[in-house]
Order: C-alpha cells, then structure tokens, then sequence
C-alpha cells in the first residue's frame, strides 16, 4: 500500500478543519498479560487490518422476542423464526453504519477503502500504523512472547463519544494474539477491558481455543477402574455405579422406541477431544447391545477429526462419556457429533457458532478464535461459516470461566444463543465442577483479581452457563447407600456442582422469581466481597443431573467418571424424548426451554441436600426451591412430559 505525500496533506489539512470532538476511551488494559513484554515502537509505514464490529440493531428487544416464541403463555410459543429472519433482525442499523464509516471518512480514510462484511456487521479497511493511531488518539507497540511470537497491540484506544454507542470493539487493538500451537499446555495470557465483570482480571489470549485441550479444567473426572463382572444387578447398585438403566430408573423416562426425522441431538467435541469406536462398542455390548458398531454422524467443523493418535482419559474420556450415554439413552433416535477444529489450533464455541449461522462468522475476534488458512499447518480453509444445520437439542459438557473472556465476547456470543434460540434449538452447558470455583478451582485474588490456588477468595463463575440463553446444568448424586428411588443431593464425590451468579450478565425475567425467593428464604453468608450478591444478575445452574459413579468405557476397560459433564448430556437426552413425543403429537419442539422450566418446577425433584464448596467456603446449600447449587433440582420426566405435551 502506497500513501503520496500528496494525500498525506490532504489527511492533515482535513483534521485541521474538523470541529472539535470529544474522545473517550473505548477499552484498555491495565498490565500486560503474563508471558508478554515490550519490545519496540512500531513503525508508522506499517500496515493494519483494521477491523470495527458494530453494534447489532434490536439487541434491546431480545428479551422480548425470546419469550414471544419460548414462553408457555405466549401465543406464539414454539413458533420459532428462520435464520433469515433473524439476520435481518440483528442487523446493524443504517445509523450505525453511517455513523461509523462517516468518522471514518472524516478521518482520511476514503470510502473506496471501507468494505462491509457479508455478515454485514464489520466495516474492513487496511491503514498504517500512523493512521491508527490518529484514528484511535492510541500508540501502537511490537510485544513479544516467551516463545518469541510477536504481537501488535496498544494499551488503550479512544473513539469519538458520539460514535462509541456504535462499535462494540476494534481489532487490533488492546487485545493479544499469538499463534501458538494447541499443543502449549497453558494458552496464553489474554487482558481483559476495564468493562468487563473480571474487574481487571487479565484475559488469556486464545483461551477460547484451549477448550479441548487435555489441561482444560472443564473435562470430566476419572475414578477407579471397575470390574464389569460387579455390576450384576444394575438397579441396586447405582448409588456405586450409574448405567443408562440407572438414569431410567433415576428420572422415570424410558428407553426410546422411535426416532422421528424431524428430531435431532448433538453432541459437540474440541479436537483433540475425540472417541475410540472400540469404546463405544464395548459400552454397547454391555448396555445397548443393538448398537455396537454404530456411529454417531460426523459434521466436521474446520478439520475437525476422530483423531486416534493421542489416547489416553485425557483424550478420550470427554467424548466417550457424552457419547455413550447421548446415543444409548436416546436410541434409536441418531446423535450428530459436531467434531470443531483441528489438531494444531483447537476450536473455540464461536468457530462452532460460526459453521451454524454465516452472519455470525465474520465478526469473530481473531484473538481469540481460529484462522483459516494458518502457517503453523493445519486445517487449510476456508473457514466453515454456515452450511451446517443445529439440531434441536444441543449439549456441551466443556466451558470458561466468566474471567477468561471480555465481556464484549460473551455478550456477543450470548447473543448468538439468543437468536438460535429464536430458531429452536435448546443449548445446554455443563455448570462446571468446582463448586462456587472456577476451572481447576481456582477463585479470584481480592486485591488483585488474578487467579489464585481457591482456597479463598471471589467467587468465580463459569461462561457460558452465566448466559441467560442456554441452560446450565449442575450435578447431583445418589446419598452414598441409598436406593436409586431416593432423594439425591448435591454432587459431593470428586466433583461439586457448579454454581453462582455472573458478574456480566443481568438476571432474566424468566429466573427473577426464583432468584428473589431464593435470597429472601435462604440469604447466603456471604458479602459483596465473595460473590455478586446485588440480586440482579443471572444465577446458574437452571437444573441438575447426577453427575457421579458413572460406568464409561474408555481406553478399552471401563472406569468410574464424574462431572458435570456427564449431567448435561443426560439432560439432552430427557429433552429430546419429549421432543420426539411432542412431534409425534404434531407439535414444535421445545425450543429455548428456560422458561418453560422455570414455570413448571413442581416438574423436577428438589434437591435440598449438600452444597458445592470452594474458595475457602461452604459455598451455597442446597434448599427448597430453586438455588445456585442444583437449580430447580433434577428432572421427573412423566411430569415434564405431561407438562410439554400440553403446550400448544
């Protein structure tokens, strides 16, 4: 790119005669991420892919359109909307764009240079580092890593304050990106603005990506290996041993006998997460004898494979646990394995939001999630924007603390669940597995909100169950020697329910009086200084599942697996036999499913025993009624049939 002298006077002269505007800041970090260290000014002849994501139209009204297609008493429930639709919808306003790209032009960048993206919500141009920084009143320095990767970045950038309503965010800017293979153990160090609810907390870069990693906190746990040859009689033994039976008897839903074709499951995986057939064969010979050698049907996302070369529970066990139990407890209704990303980058949840809805794709933050092609090999793209279909039921047993993220990306990938929500797929995430901690159980210093080791501090709640537009799901158990037809309690082996309230997301009108009932019967022990505690933002989990002592073959022998990683699939598999019932009955599908859930809790056994510790504290009890520890409780499914079968 060429830049005269002629058109560098033209850029001057023309912010000479601009009326006066006032700047403010837009983000900005306050130190640099663990691992990163200055290196140099950047040079002003240097060339930037400058990218601004603008503010979406109608977000105000998403509540409301929401529960116009979700909420029993609507007369438009189950009429969910198409993508199209949505898109439309969404779309930026004409105001923002021409807001936007007029302080662009304003600013000496010549609309010739602007383009929009198909999704229509970014403006793309290219521009010197010296024209960044008149732009964004920034400077611009080269970082490096330990690793020797270099990164661009600024430590804060302004926007004039007429326009700020208008841009979510502008890349590159405050944000670090270092291409750094899968493999690395830890992802790198990512900041967070000084709006987000991490309040200061430095954000990882690509810790979207480590999702799928064998040192993400969120996979399951595993126990001791068993002797199958114990497990005689099922249905007495499963305060030791949870089977597909078990939950059966649990939950009181039976094995399924019809697999409509307009019903559909999936279950999603992060490379290098990924099953062994073998595993699954075995599990079937034992408790689904009609499915060894079934498959479940593979939609692979950016490169996404059945990797077989790294094994181990570490590998393994994550896919083998959702997929054993998702297809056993739904047959023969098919599951859809969703396989996101490859072996060198991983995936984040929006490289799989993307292959789902196109308009979504090019507003991704490229610190954060995956690009196509990348030199460090690989999936060769193009990335996969669009072209797959979400199933109607849709169950992720991996997720981030709410601090490892801005708070401008989960809002915008909120979102993207709102408007699938909108066209019918229910979401469900695992709550996660320490208690009021986060991943690997680690809370948030007070002084100076960096991770500590959890044995005090804030509370740290888990993203994407923070999300008022998914369904979060917790785990329970079986009261070590009591029968299968007694009360559980609250998760208390190896793992403990996750739960809590976000500190970025308000509380949904759906949740407000369970949430209200919850602090004005059960008030916790606890101050401002621990958690959230404002009564106005979003509680999780919505519901529970057991999530201890189950049975999994993995790695060729069969061994104990805890998590609330096993809960959500569970869940899944209970929704989608009252969809199947639904469509047989001429019905929709259920859809965003929040608030019918919410309205029917007599549909769901209380949990009013044990809690889930962490951060040095007891941290929330289990009472009746809904609460942050195991939801509205556990399903009962004769009664949530009953209730779904009479919806309209």
């Amino acid at each position: 790119m060429r830049f005269s002298l002629l058109s560098l006077s033209a850029l001057v002269a023309t912010s000479l005669c601009l009326p006066s505007v006032n700047h403010i800041v837009h983000e900005k970090r306050d130190r640099l991420p663990p691992g990163w260290q200055y290196h140099e000014k950047l040079q002003g002849s240097k060339v930037l892919p400058m990218r601004i994501a603008l503010t979406q139209s109608n977000l105000d009204k998403a509540d409301e359109f929401l529960v116009d297609v979700s909420n029993p008493e609507s007369f438009n429930y189950g009429k969910h909307w198409t993508h199209e639709d949505i898109a439309n919808k969404f779309a930026p306003s004409a105001e923002t764009v021409d807001t936007v790209k007029s302080w662009l032009t304003s600013s000496g960048i010549a609309p010739e240079r602007i383009s929009r993206s198909q999704s229509l919500g970014w403006l793309k141009f290219d521009a010197t580092v010296a024209e960044a920084e008149n732009l964004l009143e920034t400077e611009y320095h080269l970082y490096k890593h330990t690793t020797g990767k270099p990164h661009v970045s600024c430590s804060k950038y302004h926007v004039p304050e007429h326009v700020a309503p208008h841009v979510d965010f502008i890349t590159p800017t405050v944000h670090f990106d270092a291409k750094i293979p899968q493999a690395v153990a830890k992802p790198v160090e990512k900041r967070a603005p000084t709006t987000t609810a991490a309040v200061g907390h430095p954000v990882q870069t690509k810790a979207a990506l480590g999702i799928g990693a064998p040192s993400s906190g969120s996979l399951p746990k595993k126990g001791a290996r068993i002797d199958i040859k114990a497990i005689i009689d099922e249905l007495r033994n499963c305060n030791r041993f949870i089977t597909p039976n078990c939950l059966r008897a649990l939950y009181l839903f039976p094995p399924g006998l019809t697999a409509n074709p307009q019903n559909s499951y999936g279950i999603v995986e992060y490379t290098p997460q990924a099953y062994l057939q073998a595993d699954l064969d075995l599990f079937f010979a034992n408790f689904s004898k009609n499915q060894v050698q079934r498959t479940p049907i593979l939609n692979s996302i950016n490169g996404g494979i059945i990797q077989t070369t790294q094994q181990g529970f570490q590998f393994n066990g994550e896919s083998d646990l959702d997929l054993e139990y998702a297809m056993a407890l739904v047959n023969p209704q098919k599951v859809t394995l969703y396989q996101v990303g490859d072996e060198v980058q991983g995936a984040s949840f929006n490289d799989f939001l993307d292959a789902l809805d196109a308009s979504y794709c090019a507003g991704d933050d490229p610190f954060q999630d995956a690009s196509y092609p990348n030199p460090l090999g690989g999936f060769p793209g193009p990335k996969n924007c669009g072209g797959f279909a979400a199933t109607k039921v849709i169950s992720t047993s991996y997720g981030y603390n709410e601090a490892d993220l801005t708070a401008a990306y989960e809002r915008r990938q909120c979102n993207e669940y709102m408007k699938l929500g909108l066209a019918g797929t229910s979401f469900l995430f695992s709550s996660g597995d320490n208690g009021v901690g986060g991943n690997r159980g680690r809370c948030l210093d007070p002084a100076t909100k960096d991770y500590n080791d959890g044995s005090s501090g804030i509370f740290n709640p888990g993203f994407p169950s923070t999300c008022p537009y998914i369904t979060s799901i917790g785990a329970t158990q079986i009261v070590p020697g009591a029968s299968v037809t007694a009360p559980e309690q609250a998760c208390q082996s190896v793992i403990f329910s996750g739960g809590g309230f976000s500190n970025v997301f308000p509380l949904p009108s759906y949740q407000a009086t369970a949430v209200k009932s919850f602090f004005t019967n059960y008030p916790p022990p606890y101050g401002a200084d621990r958690f959230n505690n404002s009564q106005t933002t979003r509680g999780f989990p919505d519901i529970s599942a057991n999530g201890a002592n189950y049975v999994v073959a993995v790695n060729g022998a069969f061994s104990f697996v805890y998590g609330t990683s096993a809960s959500s699939p569970t869940v899944g598999a209970i929704l989608t036999l009252i969809n199947e019932a639904r469509l047989y009955a001429g019905k929709s599908t259920l859809g965003f499913v929040n608030p019918f859930l919410y309205q029917n809790p007599g549909a769901f056994n209380d949990i009013t025993l044990g809690g889930n510790p962490g951060c040095g504290t007891a941290g929330f009890q289990s009472v009746p009624g809904w609460d942050p520890a195991t939801g509205l409780g556990t399903p009962n499914f004769p009664k949530l049939l009953e209730a779904a079968l009479k919806l309209q």
